[in-house]
This record gives structure tokens, sequence and C-alpha cells, in this order.
């Protein structure tokens, strides 16, 4: 399915969605669509018998900093049923980079979405555990940032590793999978 036939699957599926297509290197279909398009999309592409892409194979975000919109954000997905993959690109500027959370269509979207949103400042609306990830939780700034100063030196401020009790841990895991369920 070429990008062209894509779009007007997700057309028929989601009028009033904006789509459009965008020039790619690879074999690989890449199309942009709007931020406020994002949830009904992604649950289409993943309802529709004849797309099925049930799997989420990358979330991650690039910087164009000085240009506007500064971000886009890039989901990778695949359709194992139908042999497919394709790249959707979202637009987001700077002053303003959110977007709502895929987590609830694809659970393996939180730790990408927390990933994004530590290492690029790009939130992600809804999210069920908004926390930094890679990240030092008293960290300044957003390291992948263009604009971000490169040559920092920043004196940890966390000087005790976390300790945490056996019932703690019990308690956050059963958490964990609470959340994981359908």
């Amino acid at each position: 399915m070429d990008a062209g036939a894509l779009i007007a699957a997700l057309q028929e599926a989601i009028p009033g969605a904006q789509f459009e297509a965008a020039p790619g290197v690879d074999l690989q279909t890449t199309f942009y669509i709007q931020r406020d398009d994002v949830p009904a999309v992604m649950r289409a592409l993943r309802d529709r018998e004849d797309l099925a892409f049930t799997f989420l194979a990358e979330l991650t975000a690039a910087d164009f900093w000085p240009r506007e919109p500064r971000f886009e954000l890039i989901y990778l997905l695949v359709s194992l049923t139908h042999r497919r993959r394709i790249r959707l690109k979202v637009r987001l500027h700077g002053d303003d980079a959110r977007v709502a959370t895929v987590s609830g269509v694809w659970p393996a979207a939180n730790w990408l979405e927390r990933e994004v949103w530590d290492l690029f400042g790009i939130a992600f609306d809804g999210h069920p555990d908004p926390r930094r990830l890679l990240m030092p939780e008293d960290w300044e700034g957003y390291p992948l940032r263009k604009d971000y100063p490169v040559q920092i030196r920043k004196t940890p401020q966390v000087t005790q590793p976390l300790q945490v009790t056996e019932a703690e841990f019990r308690a956050n895991l059963m958490k964990d999978r609470l959340t994981r369920q359908p």
C-alpha cells in the first residue's frame, strides 16, 4: 500500500483529518499528521483490519532549531499481518511542544514517551507516569535540544543512592502491573 492509498483509507476512517505525504530516502511510507489528530489516527491504524498496525517499533523526535516548527515527533509502526511499515511525523512548535499520549493505544509508548520528554522536553498530555526516565530527577533542561549548552558543568545534587524497601519494591511492581493491564 503506497502513501496515497494509506492516506485515502485514513481519510475515510477519520473525516476531517489532514494528511501530507512526505518524501523519504528509503522505501518506507512516510507522512505528516496534525497534532490534534494523533489519537484518532493511531487508533484507526491499529484497529482497522485493512491496516492492522499493531506494533509501535519506535517513537523519537528531532530538533530543527532555529526553524519553526522546531520539533518533529516520529512514530514507526509495523503491521505484522500485512508485512508493512510506516513512519508518521508530527510537527510541533517550540513554544507549544505537546501532543496527546498514545500509551493507551500501545502500552510500549509509555517509556518511549518518557524518554522523548526527558531528552527533548516534548510533553505528552494524559501520560500515566510523566517522570524523568534517563536523567536525574533534579536535572534542569533537555539534553537533546540543539540549544542545550554542551559544555555544562553540573555537580550532582542527589548524593545518596535510592534505597527502596522490599515492601516498597513490591508495591511499585504491583502498581506497574496494574497500569499495564488492558
